[in-house]
């Protein structure tokens, strides 16, 4: 079969398809960043838990509290990027949704699970002693399931040639096994958001040696080399993702394939000072070198993603129906929903300080 005849007609657009990658990136780089600190946090707080057999610290202490307001913001901030994948890549997203819908359905119920321990992490860790690390590993474990569920998602939405497996197996049951991609893809994230989980940390008590903390100093250092260790280890897990690839993508033929490979090459030079600056904890210098090159890779990724499916698809094809008041709109409740977000991030930063959540 032609699995061209499986891929859904685009749906029209009110504006320019530019406005919507124009903001589905940099508010893709708020939740990745977000969802890094989130699960780089619990995973090395399960760590910490292990290595003391099941003891607290100051370190797993702070992630305890501040965890359920973590989830909740990554969570919030990934909202906005979604939406503008599914204007964008619609027709693709809803089809790989659908060929894994039991899977994809079951985030909801997994979420709302590693959510509602994270509290149980927060309000009983003075009591659980022992138990907080199957606390936590369960809260990991959810992650790393749902993680999982995503990168099928969007390795499967790029396939369309895997799509007529639905033939022989409609039952929402499909996962992307197949695919070289898929492993060395999730891994590469998830190593990731534990090197910048360790480099939150270190920020974290960066902030309270600057306020007088007198044992903030071994946090600092424990924070910076959780992620530096991290981030060399991502470094092969790259290496490997980059060599699943298709050799069609390093291509300087087209645009596209240009901009992938510089972006791609300035990210890999900005991870070079970051690992230096996090080995002598110079955290500050470590975090700007780290936001550029998560900058950089979010947009290599999206070029990425551009060039796979250019055989089916490209931004041209989309109708344009032009309407441009609902847009503006929907500009101003992004705008006042951020703020809001702000706002919010506001009030759980006051609420930790002061050690109780307080209107």
């Amino acid at each position: 079969m032609d699995p061209a005849l499986l891929i859904p007609t685009p749906d029209a657009i009110p504006v320019s398809w530019g406005w919507f990658q124009l903001l589905l990136l940099p508010t893709f780089f708020l939740h990745i960043l977000l969802m890094n600190v989130m699960f780089g946090s619990a995973f090395i707080a399960l760590v910490s838990h292990l290595n003391g057999k099941g003891g607290g610290n100051p370190c797993t202490a702070e992630i305890s509290q501040r965890l359920p307001f973590t989830i909740a913001f990554a969570v919030n901030l990934g909202v906005a990027p979604y939406l503008f994948v599914q204007v964008l890549y619609g027709h693709f997203l809803y089809a790989s949704s659908i060929l894994m819908a039991v899977f994809w359905l079951s985030i909801v119920a997994l979420l709302i699970g590693a959510y509602s321990l994270a509290y149980v992490y927060k309000y009983q860790y003075a009591r659980l002693e022992g138990g907080r690390a199957l606390i936590i590993a369960l809260i990991t474990l959810l992650l790393l399931i749902i993680a999982f569920f995503f990168s099928n998602n969007f390795t499967l939405m790029q396939a369309p040639t895997t799509w007529s497996r639905y033939f022989d197996h409609p039952g929402g049951l499909l996962l992307n096994l197949t695919d070289p991609t898929l492993f060395p893809r999730y891994l590469h994230f998830m190593v990731a958001a534990v090197a910048i989980g360790g480099l939150a940390i270190a920020l974290f008590f960066s902030y309270q040696h600057k306020k007088g903390a007198p044992d903030a100093q071994p946090w600092i250092e424990y924070g910076c080399r959780w992620f530096g260790h991290a981030t060399i280890l991502n470094v092969a897990l790259g290496l490997w993702f980059l060599a699943a690839l298709p050799r069609a993508v390093f291509t300087t033929a087209t645009t596209t394939g240009i901009l992938f490979l510089l972006t791609l090459a300035g990210g890999i030079v900005l991870a070079v000072p970051a690992l230096v600056y996090s080995y002598s904890a110079r955290v500050i210098p470590a975090l700007s070198c780290t936001l550029g090159t998560l900058a950089l890779m979010i947009c290599a990724r999206s070029l990425l993603r551009a060039t796979m499916l250019a055989p089916w698809f490209s931004f041209s094809q989309l109708p344009v129906n032009p309407s441009v008041s609902p847009f503006l709109v929907f500009l101003l409740f992004l705008a006042a929903g951020l703020l809001l977000i702000v706002w919010m991030l506001r009030f759980a930063y006051r609420s930790c300080r002061d050690g109780e959540v307080q209107p």
